[in-house]
């Protein structure tokens, strides 16, 4: 067994340890989370300048 795992059961500190790999996680979940909002607000963003720039053209023909 790696020593750090048997000085934290040792010690008794498996509760922190397993709150530390849940607060970890659910930060990781929540990088993630944003990183892909964030990547699907800049394809919106550029769906909203195509049906605009389609705009500008129609009423250029007009």
């Amino acid at each position: 067994m790696d020593d750090l795992t048997k000085t934290v059961i040792e010690r008794g500190d498996l509760a922190h340890l397993a709150l530390f790999l849940w607060a970890s996680g659910s930060s990781a979940l929540l990088v993630w989370a944003l990183r892909e909002m964030a990547r699907v607000n800049q394809h919106f963003n550029d769906f909203v300048q195509e049906i605009a720039q389609l705009n500008r053209l129609f009423r250029k023909e007009d």
